[in-house]
């Protein structure tokens, strides 16, 4: 966590609904700034994109290509795309009503190492799921916030896949708000065969909007990191 007496920036960012391949050259473009302000010692600003994406899958660099369930057929039928992309992790899922967050950081503004800042992710996505009642965890085996963790009924409800170089991170998190999760019966998520996943709305019954679900991860990942994001 941040300690110094002021707080450090973070811009935020919320475009709406994306396609993958603008969010992603985004994501790209501040990653290098970023990158390029550290080589030249210069204090770079921090980003966190929030967005929606139409319906893709994207399959992590060491991800197995036998976990996509689909062909090209099938593909096109469903309406999705695939990216081959370079964050950890196996195939997940992204589309709408599923709210997908960047943190484009520099981890030694924060005094981070990328353990303590996944361990963030995945506080700051528990504490945003308790604001609805639900009571979410992490998993001993597996990066992410699962409910039932280490049960026979464990469903995973947010994904976590990161890319850090230099201590700058990009990709991130999404978290299931109203998503349709029949997309996931296509892929094993994650590379999991024997877990579920989940979203708000099935757990609760609401239907929040991503505005709404966005406010309440900004005000725990504000806490949590110590910044000022805005």
């Amino acid at each position: 966590m941040n300690k110094n007496s002021h707080k450090v920036s973070i811009k935020l960012h919320q475009p709406g609904l994306v396609h993958y391949q603008a969010a992603w050259d985004f994501q790209k473009s501040l990653f290098e700034e970023i990158l390029n302000q550290k080589k030249s010692n210069i204090t770079p600003q921090m980003h966190l994109i929030l967005l929606e994406h139409p319906h893709v899958y994207t399959l992590g660099k060491n991800g197995d290509p036998g976990n996509a369930l689909f062909n090209d057929v099938l593909l096109k039928k469903i309406e999705a795309e695939l990216y081959h992309i370079e964050r950890g992790g196996d195939i997940t899922y992204h589309g709408y009503g599923q709210l997908v967050g960047y943190p484009i950081l520099d981890l030694e503004q924060l005094n981070l190492g990328i353990k303590g800042y996944i361990n963030l992710l995945e506080s700051a996505l528990i504490n945003t799921v308790a604001e609805y009642g639900i009571v979410a965890t992490q998993a001993t085996d597996a990066i992410g916030v699962w409910i039932d963790a280490g049960k026979p009924s464990a469903r995973k409800i947010a994904a976590i896949g990161v890319k850090s170089s230099r201590y700058v991170t990009m990709h991130g998190f999404a978290l299931n708000v109203t998503t349709d999760l029949n997309y996931f019966n296509y892929i094993n998520p994650c590379g999991f065969v024997d877990r579920g996943v989940t979203s708000i709305e099935k757990e609760t019954g609401l239907r929040p909007t991503l505005d709404e679900v966005s406010a309440l991860f900004i005000k725990h990942f504000s806490e949590l990191t110590n910044c000022d994001v805005r």
